[in-house]
């Protein structure tokens, strides 16, 4: 690992996939450091993030909407410090910041300018790092639904990472919040982020006790963090002219709904992710206030689980079983 004060040593711990298959390709490698282009930085890590979306890349899943290919490092990014060497402006170095962009796990990364914000005063590395993906996410999804005061909400995967931030966002709107999860622990949990109501979706028939739970028409809106065939039952809890927006993918797909079934009924449909990542401004903007809402205290991103990066295989087995709650991190 690099120091903090000059080049002494020019090779760094990462993970590397060598070949799309199973957790087991994540292996523990020493790669050159990475060496800041024109306009970027080189980002020391405390705290790599983790989402489900990695566990589909490294699967092989996704060319057509994220292509990469091996050998690569997988993960988005992360936080920690900014480096001595390389960049654009000295200003950053030694600064806290969150970086996205790709080779995240690993003790460092470049990243252009565009693609870090400096962390706010008492948000730690492994919060940065938590909100840095499923906080921009939530944020982003909250603005295009433009939820209203005391309407009904439904938050499919709301323990996951942007599902208990939606949960929380929701609340702080001013809705009441039907949260859908696997089994009790999670129930509890997203009792605790402030669900009105929590309902079991491996239980067949699910989205009826939603409707059920609300009145028999159902929910005005739904956020979809599951897809597959949770995601088609969570379309199915929507009320007559309500919106369904989807987002997420832990079942392999995304949901994949009917269009005439949809204008039948009214509901808006939107698939969040359809045109790929967003813009670098659009992240950049949610990211920054994702961060400002946790440095208020106004969201709490839930840390289910922590991994020394050398385990970073052990952190996408516990997500494909759908063991972990909120987040998982690597520590560097």
């Amino acid at each position: 690992m690099s120091t903090g004060t000059g080049r002494d040593v020019f090779v760094m711990r990462a993970i590397q996939v060598r070949e799309f298959g199973g957790p087991e390709v994540l292996v523990p490698e020493e790669i050159p450091d990475p060496v800041a282009g024109p306009g970027q930085v080189v980002v020391g890590l405390a705290a790599a993030d983790v989402i489900y979306l990695d566990t589909l890349l490294r699967a092989g899943w996704g060319g057509e909407y994220f292509p990469v290919k091996p050998p690569y490092v997988p993960g988005g990014g992360g936080a920690g410090g900014c480096c001595p060497w390389g960049g654009v402006d000295p200003g950053w170095i030694g600064r806290h910041v969150v970086a996205w962009g790709s080779g995240g796990y690993a003790e460092q990364m470049a990243a252009a300018v565009e693609e870090i914000v400096e962390v706010p005063d008492g948000v730690s590395s492994l919060d940065a790092a938590a909100v840095l993906h499923d906080g921009t996410t939530a944020v982003m999804l909250t603005h295009k639904a433009k939820i209203a005061q005391d309407e009904w909400v439904l938050v499919a995967a709301a323990t996951g990472g942007a599902g208990s931030l939606l949960v929380q966002l929701a609340r702080t709107a001013g809705a009441r919040v039907v949260a859908a999860a696997r089994g009790e622990r999670k129930l509890a949990l997203a009792r605790e982020l402030g669900a009105e109501v929590a309902i079991d979706y491996s239980q067949q028939g699910w989205q009826h006790q939603v409707r059920e739970a609300v009145g028999g028409s159902g929910v005005d809106l739904a956020f979809d963090g599951a897809g597959g065939e949770l995601g088609k039952a969570a379309f199915e809890a929507v009320a007559p002219g309500g919106r369904f927006i989807t987002y997420g993918t832990s079942s392999g797909a995304f949901a994949d709904i009917d269009p005439k079934a949809a204008e039948q009924r009214q509901v808006q449909v939107t698939n969040a992710l359809e045109s790929g990542p967003p813009d670098r401004t659009t992240m950049r903007d949610a990211l920054t206030q994702a961060l400002t809402l946790t440095a208020q205290d106004r969201i709490h991103p839930v840390i289910g689980a922590t991994y020394p990066l050398e385990r970073a295989s052990d952190a996408h087995t516990s997500l494909a079983q759908r063991a972990t709650l909120g987040k998982s991190l690597l520590l560097t």
